[in-house]
């Protein structure tokens, strides 16, 4: 056996008349007096093959072992299919089984299952083919973003998962630490060896990156143009279908860029990733736009056709005001705006994306260049029809009086800063960047509605299982 054998893909496209050996899982068996058909798949593609085993050929205690779950290698005949569904099919007269599996407690039944049930078992819940589509497209997407940058000259970096600062000021950090006496991983009676971080492993406190955007930027001032793709952590104890504990982050940063080129690339990003993924998993789209989210492939279309509208915080504010609707959440200026009035603005008001630009000071990261009003940065957030929020991003605060000014309004601790500010001292140069949650997009491309299902396993409050 080996990786470069012919896989289902390949086969389905295949000709008939030629032997091949089809290596997967039993999804279903059904007898009748003459024939046995199988349907399996090996995750390669979303179609299964279709395998026809004539009574006789195989031995039937060797039969029964092909059950639901099990993990088999047919050989045979590439044939015609006889019946609809699929044009090619595998006459087999060699079955060798790798792994059995007990079709009475195999966990993925042919019949429905509810969200939380597949969450429950999301080791196996990839073998369905919800699951198997949504990491079909997550692989592919990845392979798209990379390409994107690499084909516009960015290089790719890697920023550290352990930081001491915190990007966004929030403080919704996880802790990393030593200082638990636990005598193994399972052990529920930890105490701490001690109160001092100077004990601790690194001399002071630490804690998992919420964001590698700090970081890019001291390599987008000597590189000009990065981009990190990595996990990022939360801390936030919000447990709803759009929240992560630990998700993945996309961060380009690039110097001798405004808010407009910023902008310029977001657009770009989205709509050659999302026309990568209808190019080439254009079977998973269509299964989503059947059953999960009906005119999801007519949604992206137009958002790969459509000229984003790019549109102040301050328009927006009076849109909203002006629009009649009750929103749940009162509208005023200097609010941080809500998913309905995200939705509203992009589903109603402009029936495309939007990007707004300028928002008020006191909502926004300290790092977010000051405009001329002292009361607004250039900060700027790709909305989309249906998700809302996809992209946050700016041009980056250059001056350092300015800089140092801002840290200090956000009651943040200037010294924990010392090496960004330095950027400002030495060589200081305009740069943009944006950040964009891998899950969230993957959410929009695929019509999924909750946040944990497109994440092979998922971190949320109270539930980091697997």
């Amino acid at each position: 056996m080996d990786y470069r054998r012919t896989y289902l893909k390949d086969l389905l496209a295949g000709t008939a008349g030629t032997r091949a050996d089809a290596y997967g899982w039993v999804k279903t068996r059904r007898d009748s007096k003459e024939v046995s058909f199988v349907q399996m798949n090996d995750g390669s593609c979303f179609a299964d093959l279709q395998v026809v085993i004539p009574h006789g050929t195989l031995p039937d205690e060797t039969l029964k072992k092909v059950t639901t779950g099990a993990c088999v290698r047919f050989s045979g005949e590439l044939v015609a299919s006889q019946g609809g569904g699929q044009s090619i099919e595998l006459r087999a007269d060699e079955v060798e089984i790798f792994g059995p599996a007990d079709a009475q407690t195999y966990p993925l039944q042919k019949k429905g299952a509810s969200w939380e049930f597949l969450r429950e078992i999301a080791h196996l819940r990839a073998r369905g083919n919800t699951f198997g589509a949504v990491f079909r497209v997550r692989a592919r997407a990845s392979y798209a973003i990379h390409k994107f940058f690499n084909d516009r000259g960015f290089h790719n970096i890697h920023t550290p998962i352990i930081t001491a600062s915190d990007c966004e000021g929030a403080g919704s950090m996880f802790g990393v630490s030593t200082l638990i006496d636990a005598t193994s991983p399972h052990n529920p009676s930890a105490t701490l060896k001690s109160k001092d971080f100077k004990d601790d492993f690194f001399g002071k406190p630490a804690f998992l990156t919420v964001s590698g955007q700090l970081e890019a930027e001291t390599l987008a001032l000597a590189l000009t143009n990065v981009y990190t793709f990595g996990p990022t952590f939360r801390a936030e104890n919000s447990n709803t279908s759009r929240h992560l504990s630990e998700f993945w982050m996309i961060e380009p940063e690039m110097a001798f860029c405004d808010l407009e080129g910023d902008m310029n690339l977001a657009e770009e990003f989205l709509k050659e990733v999302i026309q990568d993924v209808m190019d080439h998993c254009r079977p998973d789209l269509e299964f989503f736009n059947q059953r999960i989210e009906p005119e999801l492939l007519q949604t992206l279309d137009h958002v790969v056709s459509s000229p984003f509208e790019r549109v102040t915080y301050t328009q927006a504010i009076d849109w909203l005001l002006q629009s009649g609707e009750s929103f749940e959440n009162a509208v005023e200026w200097g609010m941080d705006l809500q998913s309905e009035h995200e939705r509203w603005l992009t589903e109603k008001k402009v029936g495309r994306p939007v990007i707004l630009t300028d928002y008020p000071k006191d909502i926004k990261a300290f790092y977010m260049r000051l405009n001329d009003d002292n009361k607004t940065v250039r900060a700027m957030d790709v909305l989309a029809p249906r998700i809302g929020e996809i992209i946050g991003g700016s041009q980056r605060e250059e001056r350092l009086d300015v800089l140092e000014r801002r840290i200090v309004e956000m009651g943040l601790p200037k010294e924990a800063y010392w090496w960004y500010l330095d950027l400002r001292k030495f060589g200081s140069a305009p740069h943009s960047g944006f950040g964009l949650g891998f899950e969230r997009l993957l959410m929009y491309v695929t019509g999924m509605k909750n946040i944990r299902d497109v994440i092979p396993y998922f971190r949320a409050p109270q539930q980091a299982d697997f």
